[in-house]
Formats: C-alpha cells, sequence, structure tokens
C-alpha cells in the first residue's frame, strides 16, 4: 500500500517536471501569463475545480496548520507572495491550490506599465529567478474593483488576502507617503492586511525610503490613517513592512527600533536580492541578464538568518512573515524555528509545481509554534 501512494507521488512529481521542462523552453513571463489562463480556464468548471482542489489542498487541517497572527486566522501557514497575482485576477484558482493566504500587489495608485521586456529571467541551475518588473500594475482603483467583485462571489472563502503597496516610478521620495496612503485608502475594505513595499530594487530610488526617517513617515501616516479608517468601518488592517535582504545589521537594527516605538504589526523578511554571490549560473549569462533582484534557494541562509536576528532582538513581540529559498516543508519548518510565524513561497511554485503547499503543509512541524500570537 505504501509503495503504491509513493509511486503515484513520484509518478506526479515526474510528470509536473516534464511538463515544467517544456514550458521553461519558452519566456518566463509569457509562461507565467498562459499558466494562470489555463488554471482560470480549469476552475471555470465547478467539477474540475473540485477535482484540481482535492489534488493541491493540504489533506488536514485543525490545530497542526492552522495559525492565529496579528488578529487574523490564516487555515495554514503558506502563502503566496507579492508579484505574482499582481491585480487581483486568480484568487479564485490560488484558492484552489491550498494556500492560506495571497499577498497581491505590489498596487501602486495609478496604473503602471513597469520596466522594459524581457525583464524575468530563469536561473536554473540556482533554482531562482531574476525580476525587474518595475511595479507593473494595473492601479489601485481596478484591484479594488477586482477584490470587492471576488469577495462578494467566495463570501464562504477563508482565504486571507494582503495587499503589498507601493509608490508609482513618477512620484518623487518626498511625497512617496502620498502614494501609500492613496493606494492604503482605496484597498482598505478590501485586503485583510497590507505590507509595504519600500524593499524592491526595480523601482529607482525605492529603497531609500528604508531609511529610518523616510519609514517613520510613511509607516506612522499610514497608521494614523488605519486608526481613522477603522473608527469609521469598525474593522482594522495590521500593516507590515518587507524588507530588503541586502541591508547591514545596523540598518535592520533601525528598522527594528522604529518598529519597537511606532508598534508595528509585523515584518516580511526579505525581499529579492541585488547579490550575484554564489550563483551557479554562468557569469556571462547574469552580465548579460543585467539588473533585477534574485529570489529562489540563493536567499534561503539570509533570510533566515535575518529571521533569527529580528526574532531575538525583538524577543519574539514582533510577528514575521519568512519570505526567501523555501522550497520544502523543511526550509519552512528552518523558517518557523527561526522566529516565522507564516512563510510565502514565490520561485518555489514555479520550480515545484501546483502541488507545492500540499507537500509544504504534510511536512510542517505539528502543534501551534511560538510564532503563534
Amino acid at each position: 500500500m505504501r509503495y503504491g501512494t509513493g509511486t503515484r507521488v513520484s509518478s506526479r512529481a515526474s510528470m509536473y517536471k516534464l511538463l515544467r521542462d517544456l514550458l521553461f523552453l519558452f519566456p518566463p513571463e509569457g509562461v507565467h501569463h498562459f499558466s494562470m489562463k489555463a488554471l482560470k480556464w480549469i476552475c471555470k468548471s465547478g467539477y474540475l475545480r473540485r477535482q484540481l482542489s482535492m489534488y493541491c489542498k493540504p489533506e488536514s487541517s485543525g490545530p497542526g496548520l492552522e495559525r492565529t497572527v496579528f488578529g487574523l486566522s490564516f487555515r495554514n501557514p503558506v502563502g503566496l507572495g507579492a508579484g505574482f497575482d499582481k491585480n487581483a485576477l486568480y484568487l479564485n484558482e490560488l484558492d484552489a491550490l491550498g494556500f492560506g493566504f495571497v499577498e497581491v500587489g505590489t498596487v501602486t495608485p495609478l496604473p503602471q506599465a513597469g520596466n522594459d521586456r524581457p525583464r524575468l529571467f530563469r536561473l536554473k541551475q540556482d533554482q531562482a529567478l531574476i525580476n525587474r518588473m518595475g511595479f507593473n500594475n494595473d492601479g489601485a482603483e481596478m484591484v479594488a474593483g477586482r477584490l470587492k467583485a471576488w469577495q462578494a462571489e467566495h463570501s464562504d472563502s477563508t482565504l486571507i488576502v494582503g495587499g503589498n503597496i507601493g509608490k508609482n516610478k513618477s512620484t518623487p521620495n518626498e511625497d512617496a507617503w502620498k502614494d501609500y496612503e492613496s493606494a492604503f485608502r482605496c484597498l482598505f475594505d478590501h485586503v485583510d492586511y497590507f505590507v509595504v513595499n519600500v524593499s524592491s530594487p526595480n523601482t529607482p530610488g525605492l529603497r531609500e525610503l528604508q531609511e529610518k526617517d523616510a519609514l517613520r513617515r510613511i509607516l506612522t501616516n499610514l497608521q494614523a490613517v488605519g486608526r481613522q479608517l477603522s473608527g469609521e468601518k469598525g474593522k482594522s488592517r495590521p500593516l507590515l513592512l518587507k524588507i530588503a535582504p541586502d541591508l547591514g545589521w545596523q540598518q535592520i537594527d533601525e528598522i527594528i527600533d522604529l518598529a519597537l516605538e511606532i508598534k508595528l504589526d509585523g515584518l516580511v523578511a526579505v525581499n529579492t536580492t541585488t547579490s550575484r554571490q554564489n550563483l551557479l549560473t554562468a557569469a556571462g549569462r547574469l552580465e548579460s541578464i543585467g539588473g533585477g533582484g534574485v529570489s529562489g534557494a540563493p536567499l534561503k541562509e539570509r533570510s533566515t538568518d535575518i529571521l533569527r536576528y529580528i526574532h531575538a532582538r525583538t524577543r519574539g513581540s514582533i510577528p514575521l512573515i519568512a519570505s526567501g529559498g523555501i522550497f520544502s516543508g523543511e526550509d519552512a519548518n528552518q523558517k518557523l524555528a527561526a522566529g516565522a510565524s507564516l512563510v510565502q513561497i514565490w520561485t518555489a511554485f514555479i520550480y515545484e509545481g501546483p502541488r507545492i503547499v500540499h507537500r509544504i503543509c504534510a511536512d510542517l512541524t505539528t502543534g501551534n509554534p511560538p510564532g503563534d500570537r
């Protein structure tokens, strides 16, 4: 019996590897849109969606998988990071795949096309991607409309939806706080939590906003707006900050001090890295690709080190979402042991396939982790 089950699992993995190898013959951004449209077509059939869900969702739920973090109840701790569903087009499909939460965006107040193509590249030897998308999205108003429609149609869904927000490329840094407020107000009724993105390497000057004074202005203003809207609407929205892996420890200390001072709801660690160190991909290939942020397996150690450091410095008082290099249940358990409450994948979804949530959850340590809060 066990042998038969193992054979089926191995066969399924081999089938996806064959499909992946075929898809990897084509440009990655086009493959992304093609694959998600195919998934959307499958989910138009109630029967096919149920079959997909049975195949991909975690087999169990309950105390071993559920998490309560910053006041929200997550059905499992495995989420999809921002950048995959930038425009809230595929929530129904991602719900069927079993994600505990999905972060849409990065969303800017006004629509923008992003950087010129090609802007997404595979590093197969490294199980990594390089992207320089540049916050391409349909704008806060359009995304809010889609979220509202999805919520009305899927009111029984337990999927948690986060909103990752940023500034438009044309907005000068001194006015960035206005863009974050605009996107925040527009999405407030339609997401469960917010993540402030000042750490993408693909918008010129954006990472300068990680400096303490600039961050304070953005975050405290959003907290004030959040309190106002919470009073008017009777509901609050946790506010988190996503940080870069390329920060020095002194810069991380300043962010920690600010987060503790203003009582920030959480941190996401980490975004993509501009570093090209220790990659297996040939230097000539990397040079031909050019700029952009690396995601995937190369971030595994750095993201874990940062998580462990923040958790120790804050004595576990700030909830952490781990992002970077999570491909398996073992990887996820390492992040949880380092102090994370939740984990996010992105690149691993591309390399490992649609059953990745199922596989990670099957291997997660059971019981309520110390990160629950």
